[in-house]
């Protein structure tokens, strides 16, 4: 248990507190399908396995490993945004359940909360929109708004801290999502806790090798989790 006061929370979206329902897979198959990739190929199923395994990740970090040449990454980049975008407007995404609860309910306990992605601005803000969510928070973050580096980075929890100034200490933060880089990114923030939640991409062994210190049901049993941690 941390011995520390969890003042900042920092939120994965999509997976912790956000369902879209494998909008991601969706999303990269017609992308990959702009720049050549013939679905149900051998070459789509390969590429598709690796988005699976390193959901979390910033998906320009994604393409560039997939495609290489920048150019190609970015238009595939671009392809996957207005994909995703098109998507999410056409309703198919929706809350965790228990998620908007949660957030105000950390908020009333007097801790900031930050919600963060791995997507860009746009589609961030796309998600946001969809959701009623725009002024549910004060600050949101995607890799852009970090420098550049998304997870396995900890630049985005950092970047919460120095914007918000909410915590005195790194172990004052708390960091949950529901993948390995979202733990990696934790650990590597120095978080005091940082929480795995099983709404998403990988599981508890997953989540638990890549440091996390605790793993939960979903992101609905934060709040009590923290009240705890704090004592």
């Amino acid at each position: 248990m941390s011995t520390f006061e969890s003042r900042l929370v920092v939120l994965d979206m999509a997976g912790t507190t956000v369902a879209d329902g494998g909008l991601v897979e969706q999303a990269f198959s017609r992308a990959a399908g702009q720049l050549g990739v013939e679905p149900g190929s051998a070459d789509h199923e390969r590429k598709l396995q690796y988005v699976r395994d390193t959901m979390g990740e910033s998906k320009i970090t994604v393409f560039r490993a997939l495609f290489g040449a920048e150019d190609l990454a970015q238009r595939a980049n671009t392809a996957f945004e207005t994909a995703y975008g098109e998507l999410v407007e056409g309703g198919r995404i929706a809350p965790i359940t228990g998620a908007r609860e949660a957030i105000e309910e950390l908020r009333a306990d007097g801790r900031t909360v930050v919600l963060t992605t791995g997507f860009a601005r746009v589609t961030q803000d796309a998600i946001l929109g969809a959701l009623g969510w725009r002024d549910l928070v004060g600050l949101t973050l995607c890799p852009a708004d970090a420098g550049g580096r998304g997870r396995p980075y900890p630049d985005m929890v950092l970047a919460a801290l120095l914007r918000t100034g909410a915590a005195d200490d790194v172990r004052e933060i708390a960091v949950a999502g529901d993948t390995a880089y979202d733990m990696r990114s934790g650990a590597r923030s120095g978080a005091g806790v940082v929480a795995g939640v099983l709404t998403g991409a990988h599981d508890k062994d997953a989540l638990r090798a890549a440091g996390a210190t605790h793993v939960l049901g979903s992101v609905a049993e934060l709040p009590l989790l923290l009240r705890e941690s704090g004592r």
